[in-house]
């Protein structure tokens, strides 16, 4: 009999969540459901952290992290960025003292592919110049964050460069 009645419970309150669930927008719970999934990764993590199984919180803290955004950017992102922003650097490109002169140089075609992610033995269109532009400077505008726009303008000449070759 008890069996019966913990049944309907559940089934009384399986309909009441579901039904709560498509009152709401779906942007809340994906917001949701991904702060519920990062705290389970870090608890988890932690939990294999105190047991000594030191190698599985690694994939654990990857995960939470992929799902951390941070300024509309999430981690895999920002790694795409700092080897984007090292590879300048090397050149010589990239500074982050925007006093100096000397990131003015051009860039070349070689290192314009590389900015904007194309391939160079591809023969591209002005489309496909323009599409990775896009894509790059939808996430480094300086009106998203403006930490970059000092890179937003080594995109905007990459893409200048690419497409004065293309002509």
């Amino acid at each position: 009999m008890n069996i019966i009645i913990y049944t309907v419970l559940i089934l009384i309150i399986l309909y009441f969540f579901l039904n709560l669930i498509t009152k709401i927008s779906s942007k809340k719970i994906s917001k949701g459901l991904r702060f519920i999934i990062i705290i389970g990764l870090i608890i988890f993590a932690i939990l294999f952290a105190i047991g000594g199984r030191f190698l599985l919180t690694l994939p654990l803290t990857l995960m939470s992290l992929a799902l951390l955004k941070l300024k509309g950017l999430s981690i895999f992102q920002l790694i795409s960025l700092f080897r984007l922003i090292q590879t300048l650097r090397r050149n010589g490109r990239f500074s982050f003292n925007t006093n100096q002169t000397n990131n003015l140089s051009s860039l070349s075609v070689s290192e314009s592919y590389k900015i904007l992610n194309l391939d160079e033995k591809k023969k591209l269109t002005k489309e496909d110049i323009n599409k990775a532009y896009l894509k790059i400077q939808k996430k480094i505008h300086p009106d998203v964050s403006p930490e970059t726009a000092r890179l937003s303008s080594i995109v905007n000449e990459a893409r200048d460069v690419l497409l004065n070759e293309v002509k």
